[in-house]
């Protein structure tokens, strides 16, 4: 079973979320208000530079 999480900066209101999950091979992201729509795959070094540019 696949464990996601829920970005720290979400409030619980209701807002735009996402979550992440760690997966063989890398993570893969989602909308937490339609998990149902699928998710976007990432593989480790596609990950790592996404975390790098956004922190940037």
């Amino acid at each position: 079973m696949t464990s996601w999480h829920k970005s720290s900066y979400s409030n619980g209101t209701g807002g735009n979320c996402v979550e992440v999950a760690d997966v063989p091979g890398g993570t893969v992201v989602r909308d937490s208000k339609y998990p149902e729509h699928g998710y976007l795959p990432f593989s480790v070094p596609e990950w790592v530079a996404l975390l790098r540019s956004t922190r940037s």
